[in-house]
């Protein structure tokens, strides 16, 4: 049985004898076949073809008399073969009864005879039905070479974009890193010899500020903006060098055989070509500036891998940058920077290693009470002690360890150690109440007042008993979520001290607004304050504005007796510094240290 969709195929009859053609109709019309169309000659039949060209797949086959007029049956059944991508259609000969008829001897896989006066109706069913299966399945072998034609192309493509993929940067058509650090190693492979003296320059540019450009327009407006800015290079290099895509907005520039001085006047090239660009998006116009750091082979340092160079020239970059960008600058394995991020990698495991293996402990300086001699509180200070026992203070670590991001980690570590320290005091010490030193980007941390909270709720200690420094400079710099953090940590209990007060340029305009308890003056003004008259008259005007918007005062770094004695007679509150304790693990030794002999008996410290 056929399917419905084999019975709506068109089959053509090709024959003049109107009997004939009207027996053939009947019989395929109680067949099944409605579409049929009749063709009086051979030229018909190619009309008909033609018209259902693009279409092949509803003709279903020829039923041609052989005696067709202006018809030769070899060449029609050549051409409905089906190959050289001609049109596949089977064909039904009807024959005549002669024994010598040509088209008997020609065999054909495309077309099937009948005696044109003898056939039955069943002889003709049964050979329409072989006939259009066949096609269906020629068509079916069709569909599959083609797809498999297809794939075979597609995966050549596809083959072809991954090789070009694997040296190519996608977006720009530049070369990768990967790439370009093969043609820096082909360099180094020939300059190997001993005596061979390694030339090259590499120049690492940097876009300043992009990402503010796909943060304001998005990611699309800032890809159209790289290419528009690769585009402006390679006009401005005309193809010299290699230029390489290595990251977001990163580019590097190798100039084979070349001096510092060619460098430097091709980065000045790019610099000025880029500093006279403008980026049209609507009716806004970005202008953009490059920081470019040249590194060379021929260096005090023979260098043995293309990471080396592309990393010295990336050291510069970060000099150029962070000397007010839109800068070109040589590398120096004597910048600051270079040295700092030496450090900072030096610093990294043994901050990490701290951490875990608590080699981090607290000291603890008394703050006294200038006018009654007490003890008012301690101030814990952050140590570490290396394996060998060596104490190393914060100010060596602790700027790495913000550069790194491990300070969240230190801060969380301080406040909890510290809160763990009173809660341990046995009850005659019940009163004694800590500051906390907090880093410049503390508050920047979501987790660090959920942590404050659910340490004092586990201790019991009371919020009272703790005081937040944070310094003068890290609170002007995010002054909206400092004050913000500040207000939700006080709301606890907490108070707060502003360190380094007066080292800012802002500092009355901000403590008018700043919900701190003490201000800290800086230790600056305080240790030369007795030979100093203007550090007197700076140290007395902070102490009246702090008073009057009812803050107390602390001054740091009191080394004499007689600093003691004019802070006393300006009316700072509290003193801190060596004449009074130094840091120590234990309270106790602070508060045994002799020091009642450093005024008049009027007015010797008393320590609690």
């Amino acid at each position: 049985m056929l399917s419905e969709s084999l019975k709506r195929k068109i089959i053509i009859i090709a024959e003049t004898d109107e009997r004939v053609i009207a027996q053939i109709s009947q019989q395929l019309l109680e067949l099944g076949f409605t579409h049929c169309l009749l063709a009086k000659n051979g030229q018909e039949i190619y009309r008909i073809v033609r018209d259902y060209y693009d279409n092949s797949d509803a003709l279903g086959l020829v039923i041609v008399s052989e005696d067709l007029p202006d018809c030769s049956i070899n060449e029609l059944r050549q051409v409905f073969s089906g190959s050289q991508q001609e049109v596949f259609v089977p064909l039904l000969l009807l024959k005549n009864d002669s024994a010598n008829s040509d088209v008997a001897k020609i065999p054909s896989a495309n077309h099937f005879s009948l005696p044109k006066k003898t056939y039955t109706a069943i002889e003709l069913g049964l050979t329409v039905n072989f006939l259009l299966l066949l096609k269906n399945e020629q068509q079916l072998r069709c569909k599959q070479q083609e797809r498999l034609l297809t794939q075979l192309a597609e995966r050549k493509v596809l083959d072809a974009k991954l090789k070009y993929l694997v040296a190519h940067d996608e977006l720009t058509g530049l070369l990768n890193r990967n790439s370009l650090e093969q043609h820096i190693r082909l360099t180094l492979n020939r300059n190997s010899g001993k005596t061979f003296k390694q030339e090259s320059v590499l120049l690492f540019i940097d876009i300043d500020r992009f990402s503010l450009i796909n943060e304001l327009e998005g990611f699309e407006v800032g890809d159209r903006f790289l290419v528009q800015v690769i585009c402006l290079i390679r006009e401005t290099l005309n193809s010299t060098g290699l230029l390489a895509r290595i990251g977001s907005d990163e580019f590097c520039l190798y100039l084979e055989n070349a001096d510092m001085a060619t460098a430097l006047a091709w980065a000045e090239k790019i610099r000025s070509a880029l500093d006279s660009f403008r980026f049209m998006m609507g009716k806004v116009a970005y202008s953009i500036t490059v920081s470019i750091g040249i590194s060379t082979l021929k260096s005090a340092k023979f260098i043995l891998h293309p990471g080396e160079l592309i990393s010295q020239a990336h050291q510069a970059c970060c000099m150029a940058k962070s000397n007010g960008r839109n800068m070109i600058w040589e590398y120096s394995s004597q910048d600051t920077v270079v040295k700092e991020r030496h450090r900072d990698f030096f610093w990294v495991p043994i901050i990490r290693d701290a951490l875990h293996d608590q080699h981090l402990f607290l000291v603890f300086q008394p703050i006294v009470n200038l006018m009654s001699g007490d003890v008012s509180h301690y101030e814990a200070l952050l140590r570490l002690r290396t394996e060998e026992g060596t104490i190393i203070t914060p100010t060596e670590f602790i700027p790495a360890a913000e550069r790194m991001g491990l300070i969240h980690g230190i801060d969380l570590w301080v406040i909890e150690h510290a809160i763990d320290y009173l809660a341990a005091l046995p009850d005659h010490l019940a009163n004694i109440s800590l500051t906390i030193n907090l880093s410049s980007v503390a508050f920047q941390d979501k987790s660090l007042l959920p942590t404050i909270k659910q340490k004092l709720e586990m201790t019991w200690v009371s919020a009272e008993r703790i005081t937040f420094e944070i310094t003068e400079t890290a609170a002007v710099d995010n002054f909206q979520q400092t004050s913000l953090m500040i207000n939700q940590i006080r709301a606890l209990g907490c108070r707060f001290a502003l360190d380094d007060f007066g080292s800012g340029f802002s500092s009355f305009n901000y403590l008018k607004k700043f919900p701190v308890d003490y201000v800290k003056i800086d230790g600056q003004f305080i240790q030369n304050l007795a030979n100093d008259e203007t550090d007197r008259v700076l140290v007395r005007s902070m102490h009246q504005i702090a008073k009057k918007m009812g803050k107390k005062t602390i001054a740091e770094f009191v080394e004499c007796p007689k600093t003691i004695e004019i802070l006393r007679e300006i009316g700072i509150n509290y003193g801190q510094g060596y004449i009074f304790g130094r840091p120590s693990e234990q309270l106790l030794a602070i508060n045994s240290l002799p020091l009642t002999n450093l005024l008049p008996k009027q007015d010797k410290l008393r320590f609690s």
